[in-house]
C-alpha cells in the first residue's frame, strides 16, 4: 500500500497548521503550541474501520418544511442527574465527550451507565488504560451488574470496528480517546493527528449506524481536553466533571449540546460504592453553613432550570500591601473587583486598606448574575464584624450605580429559599410586579444596595 507522508506543524490549542515551525500561532496567538505532526495520507479503500454502507449510501435533499419536527426518541440512564445534563437522556447516533481531572470520577460514571443499559440494549466498553480483569475488579468493588456488559480491552481503532459490525451495540464506551490509534498513521497515540482522525472515524460510525457513542477526554494542567480544540467542535456533547480532591461531591456540566441546554448541571457524590444523584444539592450546600457568624450570606443561584441555594463566605483583613488584595474561589475575579468597586463608592465603605477574599462554600462555580448581592452583603459582613440573621436570603443583580436589577425565575428561586426554612428573602423591586409572593415568608423588594444594608445592619453602630 502507497503512502504519502507529509510533515506539518499544528497548534495544539486551536488546530492552525503551517508547513514551517512558528513560535506564535498566528490564528490564536499562542505561544509555543506550535507541534510537529506527521501525516500518513491513505486512500479510502484501506479505512476498513469505516462503515462501509457509507460509500455506497445516497442523501436524498429535502425541503426543511417536508422534514418531521417530532422529537427523536432519547434512552433514560439510571442517573436522573446525567439525564438531566444530557437534555433528556441519550440520543441515538450521537458522539459525547466527557473530560475531567484524573480520578473525578468519568471511568466510573461510564461504567454505571453501562451496566444499567446494558440490562435493555448491547453495549461494548472498550478500554485503552485497564485490562478486562482490572475492568470487572472494579466493576464488583462498586457492585454493578455486569452479566450483560461487553467488555473490550483495545486501542486499534480498526479492531474496534470489527467488534462493533459483529455485536452491533446501541452504546459504545471509549476510554480514552487518547489512547486509541488508527495503525495507517504513523503519528503515535495520543498525538493531535491521531486524536483528530479517530474522533473523525468514531462520529462517521455514531452517524451511520446510529450508535450512541462515550468518549473519555484526557485534561490538560489548564483544565482543557487535551489534543486539537477541534476535537470539541467535532463531537455533539462536551461535558465537564468537575470537584475537588477532597470533597465528596462532583458537578457535572455541559459546555456544549447539540440536543439540548447548555445551563444544565448534575450533581453526584462519590461514595465507595461509585457516584450517587444528589437531588437536593441544596441541603448539601448548607449543611455545614456558618450560623451566626459574620462574612457568610446564603444567595439563591440558578443552574439551568435547577435552584440552588449556596453560602458565600467573606474575610476581611488589614492589608499588609500597598495594593490592597482580592482573592476569590468559585466566582470571577473581574467580577468581585466591580462589586468591591460599587460597595465602596455607592456604600462609603473603606476598603482601599483592606485585603478581601471570598470564596463559595464547598467549591461550586458560580457565573448567575444573582449572587451579586449575596457578594456585596457578605463583604460588608466581614468588614463591620455583624452576623447576618442566619434565616436571612439574598437574591439580586446589582449594577455599577448600586441599584439591584431584576433576575430570571424569581419564583423558584424564593420557594426553594422557602423550603429550606429561610424567613426573610431579599430580593429586587424590579421583580415585585406581576409576582404573587407567598404570604409565610417576609419578601423584602429592594432598590439599592444601600437599603439593603440599612436593613441587614439597622441595630448595629
Amino acid at each position: 500500500m502507497a503512502k504519502k507522508i507529509s510533515t506539518k506543524y499544528e497548534c495544539d490549542a486551536c488546530g492552525y497548521q503551517s508547513i514551517k515551525y512558528l513560535g506564535k500561532c498566528p490564528n490564536c496567538n499562542k505561544w509555543g503550541s506550535m507541534e510537529e505532526v506527521k501525516e500518513v495520507k491513505i486512500s479510502d479503500k484501506h479505512r476498513t474501520y469505516m462503515p462501509e454502507e457509507n460509500s455506497k449510501a445516497t442523501v436524498a435533499v429535502e425541503k426543511l418544511k417536508n422534514i418531521s419536527t417530532q422529537d427523536v426518541p432519547r434512552t433514560l440512564t439510571d442517573s436522573n442527574e446525567l439525564n438531566r445534563v444530557l437534555g433528556g437522556g441519550i440520543v441515538p447516533g450521537s458522539l459525547i465527550l466527557i473530560g475531567g481531572d484524573p480520578g473525578i470520577g468519568k471511568s466510573t460514571l461510564l461504567l454505571q451507565i453501562s451496566s444499567y443499559l446494558a440490562d435493555k440494549s448491547d453495549v461494548v466498553y472498550v478500554s485503552g488504560e485497564e485490562s478486562v480483569r482490572q475492568v470487572k475488579v472494579r466493576a464488583d468493588r462498586m457492585k454493578v451488574s455486569t452479566d450483560e456488559l461487553y467488555v473490550y480491552s483495545q486501542t486499534d481503532l480498526n479492531l474496534i470496528y470489527e467488534i462493533i459490525k459483529k455485536i452491533k451495540p446501541k452504546f459504545l464506551v471509549i476510554d480514552s480517546i487518547q489512547t486509541v490509534y488508527n495503525p495507517n498513521l504513523e503519528n503515535s497515540p495520543g498525538s493531535i493527528t491521531q486524536v483528530r482522525e479517530c474522533t473523525q472515524q468514531l462520529m462517521k460510525i455514531a452517524k451511520n449506524l446510529n450508535i450512541a457513542i462515550f468518549i473519555v477526554g484526557h485534561v490538560t494542567k489548564e483544565g482543557t481536553i487535551a489534543g486539537p480544540k477541534m476535537l470539541e467542535h467535532m463531537v455533539d456533547t462536551v461535558l465537564y466533571f468537575e470537584g475537588e480532591e477532597h470533597h465528596f461531591y462532583r458537578i457535572l456540566r455541559a459546555v456544549k449540546n447539540r440536543f439540548g441546554s447548555t445551563n444544565e448541571l448534575g450533581i453526584f457524590e462519590m461514595q465507595s460504592s461509585g457516584l450517587v444523584d444528589m437531588d437536593n444539592p441544596s441541603q448539601i450546600f448548607l449543611e455545614e453553613r456558618s450560623k451566626e457568624l459574620s462574612g457568610a450570606s446564603i444567595v439563591g443561584i440558578m443552574e439551568g432550570t435547577r435552584p440552588l441555594l449556596v453560602e458565600i463566605q467573606s474575610l476581611t483583613t488589614p492589608t499588609a500591601f500597598n495594593n490592597p488584595r482580592r482573592i476569590s474561589s468559585g466566582l470571577e475575579y473581574n467580577k468581585l473587583v466591580l462589586l468591591m468597586a460599587v460597595l465602596e463608592k455607592k456604600a462609603a465603605y473603606l476598603l482601599q486598606q483592606q485585603d478581601v477574599y471570598v470564596k463559595v462554600a464547598g467549591g461550586v462555580k458560580i457565573d448567575d448574575p444573582a449572587v451579586d448581592l449575596g457578594v456585596l452583603v457578605a463583604v460588608a459582613s466581614s468588614f463591620k464584624d455583624v452576623a447576618i440573621n442566619m434565616y436571612d436570603c439574598f437574591i439580586g443583580e446589582v449594577g455599577l450605580t448600586g441599584e439591584i436589577r431584576r433576575v430570571s425565575r424569581i419564583e423558584q428561586r424564593i420557594a426553594e429559599a422557602k423550603k429550606h426554612g429561610f424567613k426573610r428573602i431579599f430580593v429586587p423591586y424590579g421583580n415585585k410586579k406581576g409576582i404573587e409572593f407567598p404570604s409565610d415568608v417576609e419578601i423584602l423588594p429592594i432598590r439599592n444596595i444601600n437599603e439593603c444594608l440599612d436593613i441587614i445592619f439597622k441595630n448595629t453602630f
